[in-house]
């Protein structure tokens, strides 16, 4: 049994509140550790940590801050595979997929050391006569991320690598259910170069997260959760003047016409619905054939592969799915399938009746992948991010139909079309009401140097995570005016400068 605790001005703090929360191995559904709850007494501290280390980083020059992000990168490369094992031992995601995670949060790493350039501001010389115009891109000054289970990895290093890059100091709250994969971020930061007090780390529940959005010595607020825990975190920050971004909940589309190549459409949806036990804001969760020929084959070529995937603990190799975070995500997954019955939709595999018998894990949080066929638009299971192993049929009569789908639908973060004409694509992607589009692609998540972000009640602020949308949320703009005296006085001005001056 193991204790985590917080990272506070460059080292480890044990936490005073008194709380813990448990961590458990979703794979054999034991407590392996535990972690303290920090106190508002105790986020305030860290916060006092980073408001005194801002002063110096900010003025640190940009390329001696992208020097330190070039030895983070070669230190998580280096340490990718033990982060991997960690993560997978408190997620549960299977080794392969938790290398994935790692790798898409170090791949924006190796973009924010590309600050110099991409913090550049814009110069005009002689707008008017002896008068030059420029703008540059400040730090905003203590800057804070709030992060959810099931990215431990990727969304913390989305979040303070170009935080700590445009010269910000950084507060990281991670979720309670997997901590230890930050806490060894901030000993790699340490290694890589970074000044202490410039990334700190807080675990905690609500209170932490309250107190990191009601202080106003925290400027910024980046969230990635569930779209209740998002526009709370977003209201309550913007209310006490904070920049916010808060990225919430989805339910992705993936489109198949009847001209699609239904071979590659069922290895997309397996590996888009079912990896990571579907815990992924960005999995496909409803298949919307179109046409009745189309349908009826596709649930037909399906149903085999979904009753045979292979599932099991984390670090098994064979697996390609592992248990669900903790039995109460389990048991609210569950609590889905059985809303779904209820509801009508036609059940085609049953993950519900899935049943792990390999000695020593039989009490891991596992449940097989489910496939539902039939549903409708006004089940509350379509409605629902139901945020597991589960992939929900809905049948379309035509193009129309199918992209009203996603473009009705209250979420707005991930879809995509499978097709092999251009003209369906190019309509789908010009007319689909949602972020983050994918032609013939199974999850459309933009690499580091694009951004990432939904619409509708899938993100809250309009700046969106990573690329040059990062550093224009990490960054405020100073524009300057400048002239210097010739000797010529033209004596007092009292009009507005213009273009004709």
């Amino acid at each position: 049994m193991y204790n985590r605790h917080h990272y506070i001005g460059g080292k480890s703090v044990e936490g005073t509140s008194g709380r813990f929360g448990p961590i458990f191995n979703p794979s054999t559904g034991e407590q392996q550790g535990k972690v303290a709850l920090a106190s508002k007494e105790e986020v305030e501290a860290a916060i006092a940590n980073a408001e005194a280390a801002f002063p110096e980083w900010a003025a640190t020059s940009v390329v001696k801050r992208a020097r330190v992000l070039q030895n983070l990168v070669h230190i998580l490369y280096r340490e990718k595979d033990k982060l991997a094992e960690v993560l997978s031992s408190e997620h549960g995601k299977v080794f392969s997929d938790a290398q994935g995670d790692v790798q898409r949060g170090l791949e924006v790493a190796e973009f924010a050391t590309g600050i110099p350039h991409l913090i550049k501001g814009e110069y005009s010389d002689n707008v008017s006569t002896g008068i030059d115009m420029y703008s540059m891109r400040k730090p905003l000054g203590v800057v804070a991320g709030i992060t959810p289970f099931n990215f431990p990895a990727m969304i913390p290093l989305w979040m303070s690598c170009m935080a700590i890059a445009c010269g910000n100091t950084f507060i990281l709250k991670p979720s309670e259910k997997d901590p230890s994969v930050t806490l060894m971020f901030a000993d790699l930061w340490k290694e890589a170069g970074l000044p202490d007090g410039v990334f700190n780390v807080v675990n905690g529940d609500k209170e932490a997260v309250d107190t990191v959005c009601t202080d106003p010595r925290v400027k910024a607020v980046s969230f990635v959760g569930s779209t209740p825990i998002a526009q709370y975190v977003y209201a309550t920050s913007t209310a006490h003047g904070k920049r916010c971004q808060a990225m919430g909940g989805a339910k992705n589309h993936m489109v198949v016409m009847p001209d699609a190549d239904l071979d590659q459409v069922t290895d997309a949806l397996v590996g888009a619905a079912y990896g990571s036990a579907g815990e992924r804001c960005m999995a496909i969760s409803v298949a919307v054939p179109v046409g009745k020929a189309v349908a009826d084959k596709m649930v037909e070529m399906l149903k085999p592969r979904v009753e045979a995937l292979r599932i099991g603990h984390a670090m098994d190799p064979q697996a390609e799915m592992g248990p669900l975070v903790t039995a109460d995500h389990l048991a609210k997954v569950r609590g889905y399938l059985d809303l779904a019955e209820q509801e009508g939709t036609s059940i085609v595999v049953d993950g519900r009746k899935f049943e792990y018998n390999m000695q020593g894990f039989e009490k891991g949080y596992y449940m097989g992948g489910s496939l539902f066929d039939n549903v409708k638009p006004e089940m509350r299971s379509y409605k629902e991010e139901i945020f597991g192993p589960t992939l929900q049929i809905m049948r379309a009569e035509s193009f129309d139909e199918a992209i009203a789908l996603p473009t009705n639908h209250e979420f707005g973060n991930g879809t995509t079309i499978y097709t092999r004409d251009g003209d369906t694509a190019r309509e789908y992607v010009n007319r689909v009401e949602v972020g983050m589009v994918g032609v013939n692609v199974p999850i459309p998540v933009p690499l580091a140097f694009h951004t990432f972000g939904g619409w509708k009640s899938s993100a809250f602020g309009d700046i969106n995570q990573h690329g040059t949308e990062g550093v224009r949320f990490f960054t405020k703009t100073k524009t300057v005016t400048s002239r210097w005296p010739t000797g010529i006085r033209s004596g007092a001005e009292f009009v507005i400068p213009t273009l004709n001056s």
